[in-house]
């Protein structure tokens, strides 16, 4: 038999789905969200959910080479205050063709990255609509009250 969820959890649930929603209200009455949205491009990824989950990902995963390589560009153009200015050129070519190569990378880390959420999304949704659903069976058996007596005598029951 499984345990039943204490009362406190479902409160606890309904609460979370409050503050989310109003979370996602204030997102969505943000002028500049509402601005965007009304915006060519907005329209665009509105219609194509996978393409701005892909978008995304891909500018929060090369944050952080594209941080690199302004510090790199900003240090060695105090080098070149310095007076090393062929080594600046040649580390800035060399640190952008690094550059193109990793947002290469990420590009396509990043649509599989999309790719597994979307497919994760899509899993644990149609998991919980399976599991929280009831069988027509139950259903029946609820509204004849006779689930209680199945429990009870499982071997005996006949549908019907």
């Amino acid at each position: 038999m499984a345990k039943e969820e204490p009362p406190s959890t479902s409160k606890d649930l309904q609460e979370l789905q409050r503050k989310l929603s109003l979370l996602i209200a204030s997102i969505q009455n943000n002028s500049k969200v509402v601005a965007f949205l009304k915006s060519p491009v907005g329209q665009y990824l509105d219609r194509h959910p996978f393409l701005a989950l892909t978008m995304l990902v891909f500018v929060a995963v090369s944050a952080i080479p594209v941080g690199f390589f302004l510090l790199l560009v900003v240090l060695t153009s105090l080098a070149a205050l310095v007076g090393v200015i062929l080594l600046e050129g040649l580390v800035i070519s060399v640190g952008g063709l690094s550059l193109l190569c990793v947002l290469c990378g990420l590009s396509f880390v990043s649509l599989i990255m999309s790719g597994t959420i979307m497919v994760s999304y899509v899993m644990v949704s149609s998991l919980v609509n399976y599991w929280f659903s009831p069988s027509p069976l139950v259903c029946h058996l609820m509204a004849t009250r006779k689930l209680l007596w199945l429990w009870l005598h499982p071997r005996t029951f006949k549908a019907g």
